[in-house]
This record gives structure tokens, sequence and C-alpha cells, in this order.
């Protein structure tokens, strides 16, 4: 389909009525339709756009300009000159925005039923909670009419709403993605998050939305086989046979698919999620909308309004003391984690009913919260992905991995989904390697120790001879030659730029790192060697790369 089509058949399903709570601002048809024209122009015009027709979605707290920011309160309204940041890149890409979508009133709830604008409904199941607070966004692509959403997530708004509605939902580390034109509701803690129906998709937009600027050595892949810490029954609260079953079917797809899974207590970690909202760090709530919310108590929802008025009064010793005790639940969860790659657990323990939501909003929407809330606490990176189909609905799981380690969790997600891990955010130093380092080969694990990924097979331009150095264990020798060169095959990874250092100081002679001169135009560091090395050595240029030399030696 074409943009323009594309947009004609979401507003054709909107019109239908299919979850009308789940908006609170759309966009003229029309006007999305002129700008989905000049896109398809500027794409015949040969502009690479990496988001091409996508049909986008914005939380009501995120600023789009042009459309009123009301972050679920009417009377809080405003209307933005600038779109935030997060929104801006992912128009820029290519992507339509369609509108701005209903939330637990002010980022306030994990259920998605505290708004003046309605209760938004679970797509499958109209009894149930579709989950918040970013609940209009994940209703919308659930629904297919959005192919991306944008959400917020402090406690765990950005997965919560995904588990639900069976998609997925990226909440990267904190700071990746900037929170400008965010209406804050833990301003230290708050998070952008997208919600996609498949993980690729999910993972491009958070690319696109990320700043420069990661450290040195984010890893940007999991290792082959990642050590995945897994919480046994008995650490799982709250949570019917079904779904626990549900959980250990999860974990035995990870352990299919390669991963070493390994026991975790989860005290440190579910005592960490209590201080969220039992004590002082609520205080950052009244510090963000708390005047308006004394000014204005007839348009603030109930629950929301208690829990922020609540902490007007929390004594500054009080958070002082909570930050202590922050510091030492996180120093006693990352002795728990040690050596594992990431943590997997529910995305939360309960669906609730809309009516058992009303009957005790604060204790329900903190069952919802207990396996979420800790996650900005200690700075981690998390992506929620379904995990099959329980009577209650889709059941769902989290990929939790330290800060920065983002492209780790999403490549241990795609092993629960089975889809191909997506590119990481992050882009590292591209190294040609051929010989010793190759995928299967015998010092390939010091690329992926380090947090290398593969980036592709390559061949260098026709000026390179091959060398069998005899070495232990065996390497090639590659030299540029003047004169009766080849192409030789080999491959691209990319290296965390820290990385790169310790692979310098550690080569053995005669290797040394330069600049290799690939076929597509490019030059990257590679191996190469000292001309000297070869004077002896046989010359296997003709086999045209290391693993055809191998393979024949193993026929003669």
């Amino acid at each position: 389909m074409t943009p323009q089509e594309r947009v004609r058949a979401a507003y054709a399903r909107i019109a239908r009525g299919e979850r009308p709570e789940a908006w609170i601002t759309l966009r003229e048809e029309q006007e999305v339709l002129a700008e989905a024209a000049v896109l398809e122009t500027r794409l015949a015009a040969g502009e690479t756009l990496p988001l091409a027709g996508s049909l986008l979605a914005v939380k009501d707290n995120i600023d789009a300009a042009g459309l009123p920011t009301t972050a679920g309160c009417p009377e809080y309204a405003y209307l933005p000159a600038r779109s935030a940041p997060a929104v801006q890149r992912l128009v820029d890409a290519g992507a339509l925005l369609l509108g701005k979508t209903n939330l637990d009133q002010f980022a306030t709830g994990l259920v998605g039923t505290r708004s003046p604008y309605g209760a938004v409904r679970d797509t499958r199941d109209p009894q149930r909670v579709s989950g918040g607070s970013s609940s209009g966004s994940a209703v919308v692509v659930a629904l297919g009419i959005a192919d991306l959403a944008l959400g917020t997530d402090t406690a765990g708004s950005g997965r919560v709403p995904a588990a639900f509605q069976g998609i997925v939902g990226i909440k990267p580390t904190r700071g990746l993605v900037p929170v400008d034109g965010v209406v804050p509701a833990c301003r230290s803690l708050d998070c952008v998050t997208v919600f996609a129906r498949d993980l690729g998709a999910a993972q491009q937009a958070i690319t696109i939305m990320s700043d420069p600027g990661w450290p040195v050595d984010a890893p940007l892949a999991a290792p082959p086989q990642p050590v995945v810490a897994v919480p046994e029954r008995d650490e799982l609260r709250g949570m019917s046979e079904e779904w626990l079953g549900a959980f250990e079917r999860a974990a035995k797809t990870l352990e299919t698919a390669g991963a070493v899974l390994r026991p975790i207590r989860l005290a440190p970690f579910l005592d960490a999620a209590k201080l969220l909202y039992n004590g002082g760090f609520v205080a950052e709530r009244y510090a963000a909308v708390g005047a308006f919310v004394d000014a204005h108590p007839e348009g603030v929802d109930p629950t929301v309004g208690a829990i922020i008025r609540a902490a007007r009064d929390v004594p500054a010793h009080v958070l002082l003391a909570d930050t202590e005790r922050l510091g030492q639940l996180r120093a006693e969860a990352m002795r728990e984690w040690g050596d594992a790659d990431a943590l997997l657990l529910p995305t939360a323990p309960i669906h609730p009913t809309i009516a058992e939501v009303a009957a005790d909003p604060v204790g329900v929407n903190s069952r919802v919260g207990t396996y979420t809330n800790f996650c900005n606490l200690f700075g981690l990176a998390a992506v929620a992905v379904p995990a099959g189909e329980t009577s209650t609905g889709p059941f769902g799981v989290q990929v939790i991995t330290r800060g920065f380690a983002d492209a780790v969790a999403t490549d241990v997600a795609a092993l629960l989904t089975g889809a191909r891990a997506p590119d990481p955010a992050v882009r590292g130093l591209r190294l040609f390697v051929l010989g010793a380092h190759l995928t299967g080969q015998p010092l390939n694990h010091q690329l992926t120790a380090v947090g290398g990924r593969f980036a592709g097979r390559v061949r260098t331009t026709p000026e390179y001879r091959l060398y069998a150095l005899p070495t232990q264990p065996p390497k090639p020798g590659l030299v540029r030659a003047a004169t009766d060169g080849a192409s030789i095959e080999g491959e691209v990874w990319e290296l965390p730029s820290a990385a790169l250092g310790p692979f310098l100081a550690g080569l053995p002679e005669p290797m040394l790192l330069g600049k290799v001169r690939l076929a597509d135009g490019t030059s990257v560091t590679g191996f190469l060697c000292e001309p000297v090395a070869t004077q002896d050595a046989p010359d296997i240029t003709g086999h045209g790369g290391w693993l055809a030399y191998l393979t024949s030696l193993e026929s003669r």
C-alpha cells in the first residue's frame, strides 16, 4: 500500500469506532493525506526515509507541534510550538502522525482507567484494562491502526500495556532517548518508550530517536549463549498457576534457543520496587504537577489527585533515607545478578478487570507493577515481548539488562520471539577479520566476549595476497600486493570502540591492524600481516579465503 492508502485505511478503521477512547486528539484526515502525498513525491525523487509511510501515534504527555498536550487532563492543556525531539526524529524519518492517545492522567498509573477521556479497554476483552499509563498508544498499535506509538515509562507504563495487548514495548536505558517536550511524572526516572507489533520495527524507532554519545564500552550484541537469570517458581508472587506455567515455558524457549539459565533471588529487586510509590521518591510526582493539582482539584482524577497530593508532605529526610536504602538494594541486587547477561521476568503478575480496579484502584495498580517498578530506579533497560496466550488473554515477559546493554536485551528478546535480532541503536567500530576470528573459528569468542556484533560477510578489493602462517592456532596473513592481487573473503564485525584498543595491544607478531579496502568501495580497520612474515609461508591466495583453504586441507 502507498502511504496515502495506508492513511485512508487507518481513518476508515477509526471511523468504525474501534476503541475510540484510545484517542484524545486526532488530526484531520486530509491534513495527514497531504503529508502522505508529499512523502510519496520525495520517495519518487529518490529520497531514503527509513520510516516512510509508517503511521505514528503519540501519548498525550509528549509534545507534537500544533496538537494540544493534555497529559490526560483537559484543564492542563497547552499548545506546543514544537514537537518533542523523539517525535520530530520519527517524523523526519518519514513517519506520519495520526494523533495523540489517551493515558492514565499525568502518567500516574498502570491500568489505563484514570482518565476523564474514558477508561481505555483491552482490545480483546472490553471488561479488562488495557494497561497504563500508555494505554491508548498500546491499543492503537495492537489494533493495527498505528504501526508505531510512543509512550512513557516511569514504573512500567511502556511495558505493562505491551504485555496486556500482545505487542512489543521497548524501554531504553534512561537518557538515551531525550525526554525534552515530555510532561514529567518523575523527572529523574521518566523514559520515552515505543510500541510496535514486532521487535524490528520497535528497535528501528528507538535507533532513530536515540541521542549519540553511548558509553564506549556499550555491548552491541548478546553473546552466542547468553546467561539469563530466571527466578524459580517460589520467587514469583501473586501469579496464577496458568501464568506461572506460561512463564516457565518462556524460560524453556530461551534455553532451547541456546541461553544458559541461572536462578536468581528477587527480594532486593522487589524491595526496591516498593520504594517508588511507598516512600520518598513519590515526592517527584508533586514536584512535577503538584501545584496544578492543588489549583484545579475539579479536573483531576480522584486516585491521581490523592497520590500526587500525598506526595506534597513527604519530608526531605525520608527521601534522603530512601535514596540511601536504594543504593544498598541496588548493590545487593547486582550481587544477585552476578555474571548474567539478562534477567527474565513476567511483565505483570495479573491482568485485572476494570471492575477490580474500580474496587481497589491503588492496591490492584500496585500489584500490576510488581515486576516493573524497580527498573528505572536501578537504571536498567527492558524489552517486553509476547510469550503466549492464556485464558485471560496475552501473556508477556520482559528481558531486562544493565544500563546501556540495550542491544543485549533486544537480542535475547529475539530468541523468545523467533525473530531475527534487530540492529542495535548504537553503532560500533567496524573490524575486518579473515582467519581465526571468523564465525565458528577458535578466536571468535574474543569478539563476542566484548559485545561484538556480526555485520556481514564481505570481500576485499582484488589487490591482496593471502598466506598460511605457521602459528598456533593457525592464522592467515593478509598482505596488500603491488601486482597480481586477488579478492579475499572475510567478515566485518562491529565492536564497542573501547574494545579495539585492547585488541591492538594484544596482537601477537606478525599481525597488525590497518586499513583494508572492501569490494563495496569502503575501507575498514582489519587484520593485516607484516610482509616479512610471509616469505616462507605457503601462498593460499588461490583459495579466495581462509575457510576455503581449511576445507581443502580436510579433503586431502
